[in-house]
């Protein structure tokens, strides 16, 4: 299996542990043994933040398959610039952190001068630049997440489209699950991280769209406020039975333009979608062994066990007890 773990503590020709890991998580020539560098993996092979000045950082990182996970903290008084351009996705948390100058830029066009950056988070697809300063008056710790497109899988709403420092209490917690599960470099998580980047996807492209005035349906399709309204209520009632009336009064639609307008929109009926949806929470509910199957499937709207577990198996190919087993 492809592993990277940037941790290793070696010491060669006088190198330094952080420029080493840089060189480490960069793929640039260094002096290493031939055991650290037979873990690298195929990560390398792709780019991840420059941090200047380097050494005034403790960086971390680790990777997992095509998932890579970077820490980094700044001491308090600091002058750090990053910049970024890759084929992956990126998504930074701010874990902690007040900066008493700075700037974030995403393409020159998304920027935030923003000061306290605790918990908050920026997105930036595939191909973009990111660049940020930061002059920290007190400590701050920030998470570099590494996202393969084709792993990071496109939602039925679209892509997600570049973000700055934005609040999302559903990306955070995602997020930071996923953060875990790569650094728990495991196989048998592997399921589990396929079905976190799902919802990720899923709930970075729902907060992406942005809320429009209009009933006007665009392209055949919902215009991207109905868009936005319609997942809204889907998430915010995945454990009850869909009403396709009320999401149709919702958007402002009769019923028929409504479910026309909706599969055109997501590629699917309303209620295929909501199943869809409801197998992707399965999937990360079913990670937790403190909740049993059938609390699951309660919580998803099932009234019966053999419904959800069925509904499972036609959706995934596994049976819940199976999916679960794999994470023993």
């Amino acid at each position: 299996m492809a592993m990277t773990n940037c941790a290793h503590d070696v010491s060669d020709g006088g190198m330094s542990s952080q420029e080493l890991i840089h060189r480490v998580v960069l793929g640039l020539p260094q002096a290493v043994d031939t055991g650290a560098q037979s873990s690298l993996g195929t990560m390398t092979a792709y780019p991840t933040v420059q941090v200047t000045p380097l050494e005034s950082v403790k960086r971390l990182g680790t990777g997992w398959h095509w998932w890579f996970s970077e820490s980094v903290h700044i001491p308090i008084g600091s002058k750090i610039e990053f910049s970024f351009r890759g084929p992956r996705h990126m998504l930074v948390l701010y874990h902690e952190g007040v900066r008493a100058h700075g700037e974030t830029w995403i393409n020159d066009q998304h920027s935030s001068r923003l000061r306290s950056i605790s918990r908050r988070l920026t997105f930036v697809p595939a191909g973009c630049t990111y660049r940020e300063r930061h002059e920290a008056s007190a400590p701050t710790r920030v998470t570099f997440l590494y996202l393969n497109p084709d792993a990071f899988r496109r939602s039925d709403e679209g892509d997600a489209g570049p973000r700055v420092h934005f609040e999302d209490p559903l990306v955070w917690e995602t997020a930071s699950k996923l953060k875990n599960a790569i650094e728990g470099r495991h196989d048998k998580c592997l399921p589990y991280l396929g079905a976190l980047s799902d919802v990720l996807a899923h709930e970075l492209t729902r907060g992406d769209q942005e809320m429009v005035s209009g009933p006007a349906v665009s392209r055949g399709g919902l215009a991207g406020w109905q868009k936005r309204v319609v997942v809204d209520y889907v998430e915010a009632h995945m454990g009850e039975r869909i009403c396709l009336p009320k999401l149709a009064e919702l958007v402002r639609l009769s019923l028929h333009h409504f479910c026309r307008a909706f599969k055109q929109s997501f590629g699917v009926p309303a209620h295929q979608y909501q199943v869809r949806r409801r197998m992707d929470v399965a999937k990360v509910m079913l990670a937790d062994r403190t909740t049993s199957i059938t609390d699951i499937a309660l919580n998803l709207g099932y009234a019966q066990t053999s419904s959800f577990s069925s509904t499972f198996r036609k959706t995934t190919g596994w049976t819940p007890t199976a999916y679960r087993r794999e994470f023993e």
